[in-house]
């Protein structure tokens, strides 16, 4: 929300009727905004200066004759006004605490590096660390710096169930959950971003510190509408990949702040992270599968040239979409389509590697990934694994990670649950089976294994059919530091 007011003379307002000139202004926390009361009379110079600062973050809001901002732009506000023009704040409405660490420990030279720099930069900003490699850590000690009320949102309820347990062992006092059926808010709550969404335009103003988990998840459009509600002037992204596929990272720098620190997992690797291998399995399918593979490819392939889509525009594959709706046989071309990924993503042969793989690592503990939930259930069914998926109720999943740390359940099989942030140190052993082209996805499945246990050395396997297009997605995927040098591939075929 940016003003479109400041060639507005000072004469034009103060004659409005319904604007009364007052010698205090007043914020107000409304709805998820803020709203700013009152003008007050100052010297020109002031004046000048206030104006500046209400055109650049505020609108005015004729239906009240009253400015109106974004709660996010609550800082900015306070920090233009402050020794300019007295003022009543009334949106704030975040505690100060007085809370300390029960058990404190020192902080790895990254942590300290990534703290010193997040509080440099007016504590707000972004830190980019790899996964397992203490962002939980770094977040609670800039909580303790600032001894505000905080709000710790992630993207899924196991994270926040993780978090929840975190804190309360490391603080010893009482922390919120808002979501996964819980509605408790304390001065320290953890939330999911669906939750935390709903919420925000009634307890927006209740924390001054917002902590952002795998804050990749916030550009979207409806998570950063909840970052936008929050009045915190102290906040905290934290993620190992930020890079979006749609570009829309650049949001990051207005919704939480600049990146201010980054390590990579090649730097860490061996001292504070596992040592770890990652190798590329090329498996052949049965003859008679990559029979049948290739005539549904050349159905799709075809009518993909006849109608002239190409992939590596924008919005191809929603042309794609359009043209199989649209045109004469169009049905059969996305049945074609479906089936030839199906049959390259799963085929007989993958299976058998992944029987292997699991004989050879028999005793160490297994995660196994695939793109879908139907393969997943297949090599559940088949070899007589536990599966967890999206569809997975949260006593089930708690039950079963609980039981896979233990080493109760030594293999799991998951879709896409456990690509973010599960703390499952005991994990040496990956094997993707399918994947998308997605970097972030394949360095955050690389990162389930790699928190540090031991000596442990971990492997992650990555599975690809031969004379596929899969090939063309391990190529996309694999453009990370993580798996060698960065590399320049063309467009995928899907």
């Amino acid at each position: 929300m940016r003003g479109h007011f400041a060639s507005r003379k000072l004469a034009a307002w103060q004659a409005d009727d319904c604007f009364k000139i007052r010698n205090m202004l007043t914020l107000r926390f409304d709805d998820g905004t803020l709203v700013l009361e009152g003008v007050p009379q100052l010297s020109a110079d002031h004046q000048e200066q206030l104006m500046e600062m209400l055109s650049t973050v505020c609108v005015w809001d004729e239906r009240i004759k009253h400015y109106r901002a974004r709660a996010c732009d609550y800082a900015a506000i306070m920090r233009g006004i402050h020794g300019v023009v007295s003022y009543d704040d009334q949106a704030q409405a975040y505690q100060t605490l007085a809370i300390s660490e029960t058990k404190p420990m020192p902080l790895r030279p990254y942590q300290q590096a990534s703290l010193d720099a997040w509080l440099a930069a007016k504590r707000r900003g972004l830190v980019v660390l790899p996964t397992g490699a203490g962002k939980t850590y770094v977040a609670l000690r800039a909580i303790l710096a600032c001894q505000r009320s905080a709000l710790v949102v992630t993207p899924t309820i196991d994270l926040v169930h993780q978090w929840v347990s975190d804190l309360q062992k490391r603080l010893n006092c009482p922390i919120g959950q808002y979501g996964g059926g819980e509605k408790k808010l304390q001065d320290i709550t953890v939330s999911t971003y669906d939750s935390a969404v709903l919420i925000m335009q009634h307890y927006g103003n209740r924390f001054g510190v917002l902590v952002c988990d795998e804050c990749h998840h916030l550009p979207s459009f409806v998570n950063a509408s909840m970052a936008e509600q929050c009045i915190a002037p102290f906040r905290l992204g934290l993620t190992a990949t930020p890079e979006r596929e749609d570009g829309l990272e650049t949001r990051l720098d207005d919704l939480i702040g600049p990146e201010v620190h980054r390590s990579q997992i090649t730097e860490l690797e061996g001292e504070y992270l596992a040592n770890y291998q990652a190798e590329i399995l090329e498996i052949a399918m049965d003859p008679e599968e990559y029979v049948e593979y290739e005539a549904n490819r050349r159905i799709y392939l075809d009518f993909v040239r006849a109608q002239g889509i190409n992939f590596s525009q924008p919005d191809s594959w929603a042309n794609f979409m359009a043209s199989c709706a649209r045109a004469q046989g169009g049905r059969e071309v996305m049945a074609a389509y479906r089936k030839q990924k199906r049959l390259a993503r799963a085929s007989s042969a993958k299976l058998r590697v992944v029987w292997s793989l699991l004989r050879d690592h028999a005793g160490e503990r297994c995660i196994i990934f695939t793109d879908d939930n139907a393969t997943a259930y297949d090599i559940g069914k088949q070899m007589v694994l536990p599966v967890l998926t999206h569809h997975t109720k949260s006593a089930e999943r708690k039950a079963m990670l609980a039981a896979f740390r233990s080493g109760e359940l030594p293999v799991l099989v998951t879709s896409r649950v456990l690509n973010e942030g599960v703390d499952v140190p005991e994990a040496s052993v990956g094997i993707v089976v399918s994947g998308t082209g997605s970097v972030r996805e394949h360095v955050q499945r690389l990162g389930r294994i790699l928190r540090p246990s031991g000596d442990k050395v971990a492997v992650l396997y990555e599975m690809i059919s031969a004379g596929t297009g899969e090939a063309y997605t391990s190529e996309r995927r694999r453009s990370h530091i993580a798996f060698g040098e960065m590399a320049d591939f063309g467009s995928e075929n899907p």
